[in-house]
This record gives C-alpha cells, sequence and structure tokens, in this order.
C-alpha cells in the first residue's frame, strides 16, 4: 500500500503563498543545504506528484525550463504527475495527466504497489484529502517569518484532526521541518 504524503513551506503565520497566487518568495528564507537534500530525497522515496490545478500550472511553467537544480529539475521532470482539474484538456508537461474527482484516483492508486505518492503546494486539494481520511503524512517547513496574510495552508474545519509528530528537524536558516501523521479514530 502506498501512502499519500503532502508536503509544503509555510510562514510561522500559517501562509503556503502570499496575498497574490504564487507569491513565495520567502521560500529563499528556508532555502539551503538541509532542504535542498530534503527536496532531492523526494524524487528518490516518491514515484509520483499530485497538484491542483494552480500548484500544476506553476510548476508546469517553471521546471521544464529551470536553470538550477539538476537533480530536482531530473526528477520534477520525469515523474509521473497528476493535475486535478475539471477544466483543464492538455497537461502539456511531460509523464502527466488530468484527473477531475481525485477522491476516487487516489484511493485506488493507494492500494497499488508503488512508492510514496506525493501533493506538492495545493492546499485546497490537500484539504479535501484531509478531510476524506487520504492522507497518511503532512510533512511542513516552517519559515521562519511573519507573513501577516495570505493563502492559508490548513483551512477552516469543522472537527478538529489529531496529529502524531513523527520527526522535527531544524536547518541552519532557522527553518523547522516536521512531519506528522494524522491519528486514526
Amino acid at each position: 500500500m502506498r501512502k499519500l504524503v503532502v508536503w509544503n513551506l509555510m510562514t510561522l503565520d500559517g501562509y503556503f503563498e502570499g496575498r497574490k497566487p504564487w507569491e513565495i518568495d520567502f521560500h529563499n528564507l528556508a532555502w539551503g543545504p538541509e532542504l535542498k537534500r530534503y527536496a532531492e530525497q523526494f524524487g528518490e522515496e516518491g514515484d509520483l506528484l499530485v497538484f491542483g490545478r494552480k500548484t500544476y500550472e506553476g510548476m508546469a511553467a517553471y521546471w521544464p525550463t529551470a536553470e538550477d537544480e539538476d537533480k530536482i529539475k531530473s526528477y520534477m521532470n520525469g515523474i509521473a504527475k497528476i493535475a486535478v482539474s475539471r477544466t483543464m484538456t492538455d497537461p502539456g508537461w511531460n509523464n502527466a495527466r488530468i484527473v477531475s474527482d481525485p477522491i476516487p484516483e487516489l484511493t485506488r492508486l493507494k492500494q497499488e504497489d508503488g512508492k510514496t505518492i506525493f501533493i506538492f503546494g495545493s492546499a485546497a486539494l490537500a484539504d479535501s484529502l484531509l478531510k476524506a481520511g487520504l492522507i497518511d503524512e503532512i510533512r511542513v517547513c516552517v519559515v521562519p517569518v511573519i507573513l501577516g496574510g495570505g493563502n492559508p495552508l490548513f483551512k477552516p474545519a469543522e472537527a478538529q484532526v489529531p496529529l502524531k509528530l513523527l520527526e522535527s528537524s531544524t536547518t541552519q536558516s532557522g527553518a523547522v521541518i516536521l512531519r506528522y501523521e494524522p491519528v486514526k479514530a
């Protein structure tokens, strides 16, 4: 059985992007050798990336022509990808396909043999999958900055989601990487 893991960077006050889409320059405050190694490990651990439409479009625009991070660029462009969208018709990125209803598709894919399935960014998608009970792990890098506003990583919910801490580590930049597992009732 495969794991479905959410990965994101988040400001101390809970935002994964600023007030405008793709306003993520705060990521530079956390980037360094530890986070680079962590990001490179995703390509070894996973074999499928899942994105909501907005995140997918941004990633598909960036990674094919990225000039840095050769190892990360290689796996980002080579790994299988799913764009979750009801409006897209052409994924336009290597090894990608479109899925309009992610819950049955990811339920099926989790039952298959394979490596970890990662969701990068895509807070609304991650929220819907967390509420559906499909998320096995949440990995968050808390960036040492208070943004003051933006798009929150965690959306309002009607119930608490208890989490079990699996691991924590700090980087030279002062960022904190946290790994949590939702506690199943």
